[in-house]
C-alpha cells in the first residue's frame, strides 16, 4: 500500500483549481442566462452525454484581485462538496478552470428563490413558515455539525427545485462560508444588512449568528417584512444594535404566542443565551405533532465513524481505495477536519488527540467509547489513525455509490482483470493495507452470494451499497450527544457571490 498522500494545498498563484480541468463546453452545451451576482453570472447548462440540465455559475477571473478572492472561491468549492450530502443543500457536480473563468457546474433548482415567493405571498401562514424553516435551520445544524459557519442566510439564497407549491427548498450559497473552530472569535464583518447578528457587528463572533439570521427570515415568513428596517445600511445596523422587536403591528395580533416565543429565543442579542439550532428543531412551533427529534445531529464525523465501524474488512478496504483516488476539492472539508483533530501537525491522529479533542467540547465519553471509535478507523491496528484512513472512515455514501468510484475500487482488487475477487488477490490486498489476522474464508462467505468462492462486480457493488448498521453500543449511543464538530474546523477568510 503507498503511503497516505501528503496534506496539501499548493496551488498555482493563478488558478483555483490544484489541477487541470477539461474545457467546460467540450462537456456541456450552455444555454440562458439565469441569474447575475456581484462576482458571477448563473446560466443554465446540458451535460452532452446525458442530456441533463444543470446550473453553471461562471466567476471571471478578472474580479479576483488577490490570493485571498482565490483562495475564498477554492474554499466554497471544498464547502459545497462537504456539504452535498445533505438534501436540503444544492449538489456540486464539478468545478472547471480556464483561463479567464472558474465554473461551478451544479444541480439545477428551477423553481426560483424563497425571497420572490415571500414577496408573491406577501407572508406565510405559520404552517407553511414552519415547514420552511425546518429545511433552513436543518441546514444550518447540519453546516454546524460538520465545522462550517454559513454567515450569509437569507431568503435569496434558497431555491426551491421546481415549481410545485411543495417544492424541496435548497440551499445555493457557499460564499461567504468558512470552517471554523471551538472557542475561536471572528472579527471581519460579513452578512447582508438585515439578515446580520448584533456581534457581527461588534467584530466578535461564532456560529451563532447563522440562528439570528434563521430568525430574521422567520420574522419576514410571518410578517413579510424585516424586524430591523431603516433606509441606510447604517440606520438598519443601528436598529439591529438596538435590538427592539415590534409585536405589536399587524399581523402579529394574530400570530401564534409560540412563534413569537422562538423568534425572541433566535433573536437574543446574547448569542451564549441564544438556542441552537437543534433547539430551534425541538421547540413546540416547529415540531411536527409535538414530538421532537430525539437528540442533537450526530457530529457527521462520529455518525460516520459508527457506520464505518460496522462494515466488513473488504469494504473497509475499498473505501480507502476510493479515497484516495478523489479530487482534491471533494476531500477539502475533511481535511480541514483531520488537521484540527491532528494538534501536533504528525499527519496520524492519536488515541490522546481524539480523547483531547472531545474533552475541549465538554464530551463526556468514556475511554472505552473513545477507543471503539478509534480502533474503528485504525484499520491496519497501528495505534494511529492516518490521513487516509480518516478519509475511508468519513466519506459519506454519495461518494462511495458512484459507478465510477465501485469500478475503481474492484479494479484494484481484481488485478488479473478476470472480473472476480479471488482468494488469492483478495491475501494481496490485506497484504497491502497492513491487516492482520484477515479471515479470507469469512471475508468471501459475507460477499459470495453464489457461493462459487469468489466475489464478482454484482456481488462486490451490493456489499457496498448496503446500509450498514454503525456501533450497536447502547452506551456509546446514549453518550454521543455533543458536537464532535466544534473541535474540527479552521478559521479562513471570506468571500461575497451570486
Amino acid at each position: 500500500m503507498k503511503k497516505p498522500a501528503k496534506i496539501s494545498s499548493l496551488k498555482p498563484s493563478n488558478s483555483v483549481l490544484p489541477h487541470p480541468t477539461p474545457r467546460l463546453r467540450d462537456l456541456f452545451s450552455m444555454g440562458k442566462k439565469l441569474g447575475q451576482g456581484q462576482f458571477g453570472t448563473t446560466y443554465i447548462c446540458r451535460e452532452k452525454s446525458t442530456g441533463i440540465d444543470y446550473a453553471c455559475k461562471s466567476i471571471p477571473k478578472r474580479k479576483l484581485l488577490c490570493k485571498d478572492d482565490y483562495d475564498d472561491v477554492w474554499r466554497e468549492i471544498q464547502i459545497m462538496h462537504h456539504l452535498s450530502e445533505h438534501q436540503c443543500v444544492v449538489r456540486i457536480k464539478g468545478a472547471y478552470e480556464d483561463n479567464v473563468f472558474v465554473h461551478l457546474v451544479m444541480e439545477l433548482c428551477a423553481g426560483g428563490e424563497l425571497f420572490d415567493r415571500i414577496i408573491q405571498k406577501g407572508h406565510y401562514s405559520e404552517k407553511e413558515a414552519a415547514r420552511i424553516m425546518k429545511t433552513i435551520v436543518g441546514v444550518v445544524e447540519a453546516c454546524h455539525s460538520l465545522g462550517v459557519m454559513h454567515r450569509d442566510l437569507k431568503p435569496e439564497n434558497f431555491l426551491f427545485h421546481s415549481d410545485a407549491e411543495d417544492a424541496q427548498l435548497k440551499a445555493i450559497d457557499f460564499g461567504l462560508s468558512i470552517f471554523y473552530k471551538p472557542g475561536q472569535y471572528l472579527s471581519d464583518v460579513v452578512g447582508s444588512p438585515y439578515y446580520v447578528a448584533p456581534e457581527v457587528l461588534h467584530k466578535h463572533y461564532g456560529p451563532e449568528i447563522d440562528v439570528w439570521s434563521a430568525g430574521v427570515i422567520l420574522y419576514i415568513l410571518l410578517s413579510g417584512v424585516p424586524p430591523f428596517w431603516a433606509e441606510s445600511d447604517s440606520g438598519i445596523f443601528r436598529q439591529i444594535l438596538r435590538g427592539k422587536l415590534d409585536f405589536n403591528s399587524d399581523p402579529w395580533p394574530q400570530i401564534s404566542e409560540s412563534a413569537k416565543d422562538l423568534i425572541k429565543k433566535m433573536l437574543d442579542r446574547r448569542p451564549q443565551q441564544r438556542i441552537t439550532a437543534h433547539q430551534v428543531l425541538c421547540h413546540p412551533w416547529i415540531v411536527d405533532d409535538r414530538v421532537a427529534p430525539d437528540k442533537p445531529l450526530d457530529s457527521a464525523v462520529i455518525s460516520r465513524l459508527k457506520h464505518f465501524s460496522a462494515m466488513n474488512k473488504l469494504k473497509k478496504m475499498a473505501l480507502r481505495v476510493i479515497a484516495e483516488r478523489l479530487s482534491e476539492e471533494e476531500i477539502g472539508g475533511l481535511k480541514q477536519l483531520f488537521k484540527m483533530i491532528d494538534t501536533d501537525n504528525s499527519g496520524t491522529i492519536t488515541f490522546e488527540e481524539l480523547k483531547q479533542g472531545l474533552q475541549r467540547v465538554g464530551s463526556n465519553l468514556q475511554e472505552s467509547e473513545i477507543k471503539e471509535l478509534m480502533n474503528a478507523a485504525d484499520t491496519d491496528c497501528n495505534g494511529t489513525i492516518e490521513y487516509g484512513e480518516f478519509l475511508a472512515a468519513t466519506l459519506h455514501m454519495n461518494k462511495i455509490e458512484r459507478e465510477e468510484n465501485l469500478l475503481t475500487a474492484f479494479s484494484f482488487f481484481d488485478k488479473d482483470g478476470s472480473g472476480y475477487i479471488t482468494m488469492d488477490e483478495l491475501q494481496q490486498a490485506c497484504k497491502d493495507f497492513g491487516l492482520r489476522d484477515a479471515q479470507l474464508d469469512q471475508m468471501i462467505k459475507e460477499v459470495d452470494q453464489d457461493n462459487d468462492g469468489r466475489i464478482d462486480y454484482s456481488e462486490f457493488t451490493a456489499m457496498m451499497r448496503k446500509a450498514d448498521d454503525g456501533i450497536r453500543s447502547r452506551s456509546m449511543k446514549e453518550s454521543l450527544n455533543f458536537d464532535l464538530a466544534e473541535v474540527l474546523g479552521v478559521d479562513n477568510n471570506k468571500q461575497s457571490q451570486d
